[in-house]
């Protein structure tokens, strides 16, 4: 079993607790290792990682533990890495609210 964790009802991502290859089912669980979903992951994604638990429109932002940490940069599919190359950071920039 693959697990990923997710902290927050509002959060859009989850970070992976294992190593997962492409085609392989995550299981969402809360901070009480509670089952909450499960999701088919889109790409290879390594330990640590964040992966999109809902389809994430472009320029909507990124919640991980409830918190703002980025916006989508383009549109993010459901199991697909939430990463640098479509997420960027929203914080310190002085041009985005």
């Amino acid at each position: 079993m693959k697990r990923a964790m997710k902290l927050s009802d509002t959060d859009n991502v989850a970070t992976l607790l294992d190593d997962i290859s492409a085609g392989e089912t995550a299981v969402i669980m809360d901070a009480d290792k509670r089952e909450l979903s499960q999701i088919i992951v889109r790409d290879d994604i390594r330990r640590g990682h964040k992966t999109a638990v809902t389809d994430i429109p472009a320029g909507t932002k990124i919640l991980k533990y409830g918190q703002i940490i980025g916006g989508a940069t383009r549109a993010i599919l459901a199991g697909e890495l939430v990463h640098t190359h479509n997420l960027e950071s929203l914080r310190g920039r002085g041009d985005k609210a």
